[in-house]
C-alpha cells in the first residue's frame, strides 16, 4: 500500500514537471520566434542602416562561417574553461568564507559590510588592476572573474544560513541533531534557495567580467576577443553572432543546472506538491 502511494506521488511529480517544462519550452519558442520576426521586420523596413543591423539570415550565415573555420569553437571552449574554473573557485572560496562568517559573528558583521562595498565595484574596474598586478594572461582573467562573483556567493551563504527560521533549529535539536549533523541536514537545506540565488547572480557577474576582460586583454582568444575583432572591423554580424552564442550558453546552463537544482529543493520542501494541490 505504501509503495503504491509513493509510486502515485512520484508519477504526479513527474507529470507536473513535464507540464511545467513543456509550458516553459513553448513560451520560450514563442518569444524567440516573435523576437526574430520583429528583428526581420525592422531590417526590411530599414529602421536602422543595414550595415548597422544585419538580417537574422546574415547573422546565421556568420555563425556557420565562424563554426566552419573553428574560430567560434575554439573561442567558446577557451571562454567556458575560464568561466567554469573561475566560477568554481569563487563558489568554493565564497562558501568557505561565508561559513567562517557564521562561525565567528563579529568577523561576519565586519566582512559583510566589506563584501557589500567590494561587490559594488563594476566588473570592468578590476581589469586594469589585474593587468598591472598579474599581466596579460589567463591568471589575470581568472582574477577578474573571481573578484567579480565571489562576494555574491559569500553574502548569499552568510545571509541564507543566518535567516534560517529558529523553529527549524529548535525542532532539530529537540530530536537530537547537533554539530555537523545539524549543519548538514538543517542549515544547508534550509539555506539552499538563498545559495542558488547567489550562484545565479555570481554566474551572471562571471559572464560580465569574463567577456569584458577578454575584450580588453586581446592577446588571448575567447568569445570576448571575437567580439573585439568584430568591433574593430565594424562587423555587426560577427558581434551579434557572438552575443547569440553567449545568450544560448547562459540559457542552457540555467535550465540544465540551476532549474534542476531548484526543482530538487522544491521537492525536498514539498513546494511542488503544494503547487500541484493548488492546480487541482
Amino acid at each position: 500500500m505504501e509503495t503504491q502511494i509513493k509510486t502515485k506521488t512520484q508519477k504526479k511529480k513527474l507529470n507536473l514537471s513535464k507540464k511545467v517544462l513543456n509550458k516553459d519550452t513553448l513560451s520560450l519558442v514563442i518569444f524567440l520566434s516573435a523576437f526574430v520576426g520583429i528583428w526581420q521586420l525592422v531590417y526590411v523596413l530599414e529602421v536602422f542602416p543595414k550595415l548597422s543591423l544585419p538580417s537574422p539570415f546574415a547573422v546565421g550565415q556568420t555563425i556557420i562561417e565562424l563554426i566552419s573555420d573553428f574560430t567560434l569553437i575554439e573561442g567558446t571552449a577557451l571562454t567556458l574553461w575560464r568561466l567554469f574554473l573561475g566560477f568554481m573557485i569563487s563558489i568554493t572560496l565564497g562558501m568557505s568564507i561565508g561559513l567562517t562568517m557564521i562561525k565567528f559573528p563579529q568577523f561576519g558583521k565586519t566582512m559583510s559590510s566589506f563584501a557589500v562595498g567590494l561587490q559594488s565595484f563594476p566588473s570592468i574596474a578590476w581589469i586594469p588592476f589585474a593587468i598591472l598586478l598579474i599581466g596579460f594572461n589567463d591568471f589575470g582573467i581568472l582574477f577578474v572573474v573571481i573578484m567579480s562573483c565571489i562576494f555574491s556567493v559569500m553574502l548569499s551563504t552568510y545571509t541564507g544560513i543566518r535567516n534560517v527560521p529558529p523553529i527549524y533549529l529548535r525542532a532539530a535539536k529537540n530530536m537530537g541533531a547537533k554539530g555537523f549533523s545539524l549543519f548538514r541536514h538543517v542549515l544547508i537545506p534550509a539555506a539552499t534557495p538563498s545559495l542558488i540565488m547567489g550562484m545565479r547572480q555570481a554566474w551572471s557577474f562571471a559572464w560580465h567580467a569574463l567577456i569584458g576582460a577578454e575584450m580588453l586583454i586581446t592577446t588571448l582568444v575567447g568569445l570576448g576577443y571575437i567580439l573585439s575583432v568584430g568591433r574593430e572591423f565594424s562587423n555587426m554580424s560577427q558581434i551579434i553572432a557572438t552575443m547569440i552564442v553567449i545568450f544560448t550558453i547562459g540559457l542552457i546552463f540555467d535550465r540544465v543546472v540551476f532549474i534542476k537544482i531548484e526543482e530538487k529543493v522544491r521537492d525536498r520542501w514539498g513546494l511542488n506538491q503544494q503547487q500541484q494541490q493548488n492546480t487541482e
